[in-house]
């Protein structure tokens, strides 16, 4: 287990630089596709660093803003508080900020940039369908996260993925702005340029790449915590009877967004399940694995 974690931690390094070349490089086609030359190209790289720096400092906090999560009371919401303060002192972890987001649909996350700085959130529809013992399941499970560093990337890959989708909508746009279909009076254009169209190519592939890397943060993690909670707990058919209701649930959590469904304990969107004709599609960019697999898999344990 140690031995996984620590191969987590250069995976989770690994692909905070594969983020960060990405947005350098979307940075870099946006002044190509431009023909602004060095000078535009300067500056999208320096607003790309700046989104990539940004993003480590406030991204955990962008994260919940986006799913409207709230910080949970601590009179109301005792019982979740009482399980996050008994996980914590078990597993030696720091307790995390606890939020609330107002959905019928169970499910929760966590965020952070590590275990000293980092929060998780419930749905109230998970604190509704869940008892005690699936729901310490669940808090152990986001738990793992933290202790595995896994909320790092997961919570830059939220603003990364925003930021690279920004450039590209934004250069595209210009584009089609600027050099329209009627050319305008000492508007030269930059059709002839060959660098306009890699550029315009590269914005095109950078947010499918950034989806592949999304599909491929949480996969993995998703296994790795879900035993990781198992070990926390003592109690693996706790997480189990927790994933089960999962699984039995079809509420598409409306607080989730295409940027933060990797960061969810389950594939929050929907087509989710979809057996018919994009169900291959749906599956190359699920972000996490199937809910009877990872079922299979803890009842081995």
């Amino acid at each position: 287990m140690h031995e996984l974690i620590r191969s987590n931690k250069r995976r989770s390094a690994l692909l905070v630089t594969g983020f960060v070349i990405v947005v350098a490089v979307v940075g870099a086609a946006f002044g190509l596709a431009l023909g602004g030359g060095a000078p535009a190209t300067v500056i999208a790289l320096l607003v790309a660093g700046t989104l990539a720096f940004a993003s480590y400092w406030r991204a955990d906090k962008i994260a919940l803003a986006v799913s409207r999560a709230d910080p949970a009371d601590e009179r109301e919401y005792a019982r979740l508080h009482n399980i996050v303060e008994g996980l914590c002192i078990a597993s030696g972890l720091p307790k995390p900020g606890v939020y609330i987001v107002d959905d019928p649909a169970p499910n929760a996350f966590a965020t952070g940039r590590n275990p000293k700085h980092a929060s998780i959130a419930v749905t109230t529809g998970l604190l509704e369908k869940m008892n005690r013992v699936e729901l310490e399941g669940v808090v152990a499970h986001e738990l793992s996260h933290i202790r595995n560093y896994d909320i790092l990337v997961s919570t830059l890959a939220v603003t990364m993925v925003g930021a690279i989708a920004l450039l590209g909508d934004m250069a595209i746009r210009m584009m089609w702005w600027n050099g329209g279909r009627v050319r305008r009076a000492g508007d030269h254009g930059n059709s002839n340029n060959p660098l306009a169209f890699v550029g315009f190519a590269l914005l095109i592939l950078a947010p499918i790449a950034a989806k592949v890397m999304q599909a491929a943060i949480s996969r993995q993690r998703e296994t790795l915590a879900d035993v990781s909670a198992c070990q926390m707990t003592r109690y693996p058919p706790g997480l189990i009877s927790a994933l089960e209701k999962l699984q039995e649930d079809t509420t598409v959590t409306h607080s989730a967004s295409t940027a933060t469904a990797h960061m969810w304990i389950e594939q929050p969107m929907s087509g989710v399940g979809d057996t018919g004709r994009l169900g291959g599609t749906h599956r190359m960019f699920d972000t996490h694995p199937p809910l009877d697999e990872r079922i299979a898999l803890l009842r081995e344990l």
